[in-house]
């Protein structure tokens, strides 16, 4: 059995950085306890609220003193350092000395808590080291509740909570990205400028490095038996027994034999086992005498060219993709992979964003079709009302999407995709029961395979994005939330039939502002940039746009509610009437995160 993307404790951690008034004789020693108390606060939400990928709780580091001056600052980054702090949050109910009790990282996301109370200053000293590193350089984000609290009060306001916690699992995200790769396994892709993937991107704006390993890889280690064959054996097993063959709808004269078709089954199983291997590594390899091909490449995503050069000779890579994205396996529940379709690499990075902040398995899908309530009963003879009165989006792939996505796990009774360690083994066995694997079409795919089939429910909240580069600018992100949605059956059939019936499909309805690019369904269409999207469940948005400031990639498209809306306090100085403006501004002056 492979090992994970991280070993052991090695998730990056929340450092907590409690500054004080440094004068002594009276003024720093009044204020020891309740500054540490609101540290301990801080550290207490964040490991009761957030998890990292494997379910555990996120870790805090607290400063072993509280910080009165540039001594200390400099101990607490030191032991920082030590502790693979990725993420710097400081709190403080007082005045302090800005400068000198900053956090100076520059790779750090980092912000800012002040006290609102009336004893001490915390808001002065909040605005003050905000000042600070904007002069420096150095975005921060800036936190201060609404309502005055008492000084004992060692409560979290609401408002603070939010926003302290949307601002730590995005600098986890950060900080989890830092240092791994994207694999490609091929190049591109019948032309995709997202699979032609740019290495300065990922260096500059992610702080990852770029693999690349070509298809033919795959193809020797199966000819050689480089995998598992225990876990082989196991997973073949466990796809016969729960992966369900459905129609071939292929002409008479191009389908397969029955011999042909279960030697697709083994190859795509063997091909599953790889990809990941490629990515992860596998410690049994080595047992085998094969330690370089052991080892991995420390990818935290990988994307799979697939067509054509692979797919007319070989089966496609729908199996590995879908079985990979999911919750489960043959090993039982388990962290998704992210493996991007058609290896477009600007997709899959949407995809790890939003799998970072969420812990769930994200759906690739082409961004087909925009159904207007007028085409509908022209082909269906049917009236759309309802969250389909103003039309819908198809979200159609070529079955390569996470089995999350058909909608049968359940919260509050609702449909919903949730991370591993939520799912029961019913739900699990409810996603695989809902999933027909479809003889690949071989007009498409000469070399056959397996595409699995599903139709999501509707109801469930989702989050789409893309980002996108654009010469001259750099990488841009879009984000439409929205919701899954039903459509009478016989409306989904007929829709689906003048596609490809044999794939997974959404109903997705983006929620409209009455404005600009969500003034309606057909301007949401429009505006999209490209021909994939990345879909996550929940309405997470707000969460994407902090992260991306972080990244200093600009977001031109949003549906997100500016209430919502939370970026560092610099970019208030690039002009807070025009919030799209406002943020190209600012990402442009501070450049990427590591460029």
């Amino acid at each position: 059995m492979s090992k994970t993307i991280w070993c052991g404790n090695d998730f990056p951690k929340v450092g907590i950085r409690p500054v004080i008034d440094g004068r002594r004789r009276g003024v720093r020693e009044s204020l020891e306890d309740q500054t540490r108390n609101m540290a301990e606060s801080a550290a207490r939400l964040i490991s009761e609220s957030l998890k990292y990928p494997d379910g555990s709780p996120v870790l805090c580091v607290i400063s072993d003193t509280n910080i009165g001056g540039c001594a200390e600052a400099a101990a607490c980054a030191a032991k920082f350092e030590r502790e693979n702090v990725g993420v710097s949050l400081t709190v403080t109910p007082c005045w302090c000395y800005g400068t000198e009790t900053m956090d100076t990282s520059p790779s750090l996301p980092k912000a800012v808590w002040g006290f609102n109370g009336t004893e001490r200053p915390g808001a002065v000293y909040l605005a003050a080291m905000l000042a600070g590193y904007a002069q420096k350089g150095l975005p921060a984000y800036g936190i201060y509740g609404q309502d005055v609290q008492d000084r004992t009060d060692t409560s979290v306001p609401a408002d603070v909570r939010e926003k302290l916690l949307r601002f730590v699992q995005s600098g986890l995200a950060v900080a989890m990205m830092r240092g791994k790769s994207y694999l490609s396994v091929g190049t591109s892709s019948m032309g995709i400028a997202g699979s032609f993937v740019n290495p300065d991107f990922f260096q500059d704006y992610l702080g990852m490095r770029t693999e690349n390993v070509d298809m033919c890889e795959v193809d020797r280690r199966i000819a050689e038996g480089l995998y598992d064959q225990a876990e082989y054996e196991q997973a073949l097993a466990w796809t016969r027994q729960h992966c369900q063959e459905g129609q071939d709808v292929n002409k008479k004269a191009l389908q397969k034999s029955r011999a042909a078709k279960d030697a697709d089954w083994e190859y795509v199983v063997k091909m599953a086992i790889i990809v990941r291997d490629l990515m992860v590594g596998n410690p049994v390899l080595d047992q085998m005498g094969f330690g370089e091909e052991a080892l991995g490449r420390n990818a935290i995503a990988s994307g799979f060219q697939g067509q054509r050069q692979w797919t007319d000779h070989w089966p496609n890579g729908d199996f590995l993709e879908a079985i990979l994205n999911s919750s489960f396996d043959w090993n039982g529940l388990r962290a998704p992979y992210i493996v991007a379709t058609e290896n477009d690499s600007l997709n899959g990075v949407c995809m790890l964003l939003m799998y970072l902040l969420t812990n769930r398995a994200q759906l690739f899908a082409d961004v087909r079709t925009y159904w207007s309530p007028e085409a509908v009963k022209r082909v269906t003879g049917k009236e759309m009302s309802g969250l389909n009165a103003n039309g819908f989006i198809h979200l159609l792939n070529s079955g390569a999407a996470c089995l999350d996505a058909c909608g049968k796990q359940r919260a509050n009774g609702q449909p919903a995709m949730k991370p591993f360690w939520e799912i029961t083994q019913e739900e699990a066995e409810a996603c695989l029961a809902a999933t027909r694997w479809e003889p690949a079409n071989v007009e498409y795919f000469r070399g056959g395979g397996y595409s699995s089939s599903f139709l999501s429910e509707g109801g469930m909240p989702m989050t789409m994005t893309r980002i996108s580069i654009v010469k001259g600018q750099g990488p841009v992100l879009q984000i439409a939330e929205g919701w899954s949605s039903d459509l009478p059956a016989d409306v989904s059939q007929a829709l689906m039939d003048r596609t490809d019936p044999t794939w997974p499909c959404t109903w997705f309805v983006p929620r409209l502002t009455g404005k600009g690019a969500f003034r309606d369904v057909y301007s949401v269409m429009n505006n999209w940039s490209a021909n994939h999207g990345a879909i996550s469940y929940g309405h997470i948005g707000a969460d994407m746009i902090t992260l991306a400031a972080m990244l200093r990639i600009p977001v031109a498209m949003s549906n997100v509610p500016e209430e919502a809306i939370f970026r560092p306090h610099v970019w208030g100085l690039f002009g807070g009437d025009d919030p799209i403006g406002t943020d190209y501004r600012a990402c442009k002056n501070f450049g990427p995160l590591y460029g």
